[in-house]
């Protein structure tokens, strides 16, 4: 699973959405189908459906979604054991299922059968019951504001070739009904802000400048997924 997929976030907001009554289950499966098709999530017992797999969660306790947009040296949203850490910075993202003393991890993959048939497959894990160290939405959304403004700032000072500023796959900021409209500012900048560095690259630019703008594109896309994930938890705390 590439990381620049969104089906963690699809599960966590339209999952949240779901435990807090603002969709069905059906609508929330549907979603998250719709991104990704056909979901599967694989259990000690063999594979099984999301939606069955959902409906469990929740009559065992489950309260909330989380979600985790790791990278190597940054396991954001992330707080153990070691195999789930492992798997989700593999992946690029997980999304983490919230009891009231445990947690269950998420990881998304590919799953390819044939020439048609083209889903998700889930690895379900025991994730640490810890709470992980992740900004609220105002931090996020002040320090995402400021990275962008440094990033523009020494970009503008390379010179060398500009790029463009694409919109993100898809129209919307992908947010579920329920998320207070700053969630919903946030989530759309952050998907603005990751098109623009999916296409970023070197071409014309001196040693000296390819430097200088990796700098800036770092510190620009830790602030993004930051953002991203404060947005995608801004439901649970309306509750």
């Amino acid at each position: 699973m590439h990381p620049d997929s969104q089906i963690s976030a699809t599960l966590v907001c339209w999952g949240n959405a779901w435990l807090t009554g603002q969709v069905g289950l059906d609508e929330a499966v549907d979603r998250v189908e719709r991104r990704g098709g056909p979901q599967l999530v694989a259990t000690g017992t063999g594979d099984t459906g999301l939606r069955g797999f959902l409906a469990d969660l929740r009559m065992d306790g489950m309260k909330s979604l989380r979600l985790a947009l790791p990278v190597p040296g940054d396991p954001l949203g992330l707080t153990g054991p070691p195999p789930f850490n492992s798997a989700a910075i593999e992946a690029g993202q997980a999304a983490i299922a919230v009891f009231p003393d445990r947690c269950v991890g998420l990881v998304p993959a590919s799953d390819r059968r044939g020439s048609s048939y083209a889903g998700v497959r889930w690895s379900a894990l025991a994730a640490s019951a810890n709470a992980p160290d992740v900004p609220s939405l105002a931090e996020a959304e002040h320090a995402l504001t400021m990275a962008m403004r440094t990033a523009t700032d020494t970009l503008l000072g390379l010179g060398g070739p500009t790029q463009g500023h694409p919109r993100p796959r898809d129209a919307d900021d992908g947010l579920a009904p329920g998320y207070p409209a700053r969630a919903h500012r946030v989530a759309a900048l952050a998907a603005r802000l990751a098109a623009v560095l999916r296409v970023a690259d070197d071409r014309g630019l001196t040693s000296g400048q390819i430097a200088a703008r990796g700098a800036a594109l770092r510190d620009l896309d830790r602030a993004v997924r930051r953002a991203r994930v404060a947005a995608h938890h801004a439901i649970t705390e309306l509750v």
